[in-house]
């Protein structure tokens, strides 16, 4: 796919928007199903009940971590890495609201999750990755949400996204914006 900024053609690889369907979440705490689910059919790797299905070998239920998703993606066979600042349950999380309630009854279960991630061949690192609208809000106790990033134009400097909480529209925000956003505490 080829785009023009200001009347000047872009070099392949500046602007780039895969077809990812958009699919909105059903409750406030499922963002990273919903998004698991994009991905999914984005990579036609996913039918019918398949994804219920998976679901219930874990019992994912509103406890949904980054890591029970690393281990979604690598049950569909999809070749991803997890980055994450914390090869565990940060303890500082139990104070977030999103995660206050469940924290208690999820941590031991996380720490084994994050545990057996090698021997299931689940990629986990400790590290750090680079790379508008209510989609980023920040309150004071802004906790992160998953989005799905199908595209970027980097002549604008735009991210292309898929929020979960939008499922009418395709968002953007600046690259700047995103980043600010996903280094977050709680994100």
């Amino acid at each position: 796919m080829r785009a023009e900024a200001e009347g000047t053609p872009l070099a392949p690889g500046d602007f780039v928007r895969l077809s990812a369907p958009i699919i909105q979440q059903l409750y406030p705490w499922n963002c990273g199903l919903a998004c698991s689910k994009m991905v999914l059919r984005c990579l036609g790797q996913l039918g019918g009940s398949e994804f219920e299905s998976a679901l219930q070998e874990p019992r994912l239920t509103r406890g949904i971590w980054t890591t029970d998703l690393a281990y979604l993606m690598r049950h569909f066979g999809v070749r991803h890495r997890f980055c994450t600042q914390t090869l565990g349950v940060d303890k500082g999380y139990k104070t977030q609201s999103f995660y206050r309630k469940h924290f208690d009854t999820e941590e031991a279960r996380v720490n084994q999750v994050f545990a057996q991630a090698k021997a299931c061949k689940v990629p986990v690192e400790k590290c750090t990755v680079s790379v508008g609208r209510r989609c980023f809000c920040r309150t004071p106790d802004h906790q992160g949400r998953f989005t799905v990033l199908p595209g970027y134009n980097r002549a604008t400097g735009c991210l292309f996204y898929n929020n979960p909480a939008c499922a009418d529209q395709m968002c953007s925000t600046s690259i700047r914006n995103f980043e600010e956003a996903r280094t977050t505490y709680g994100t």
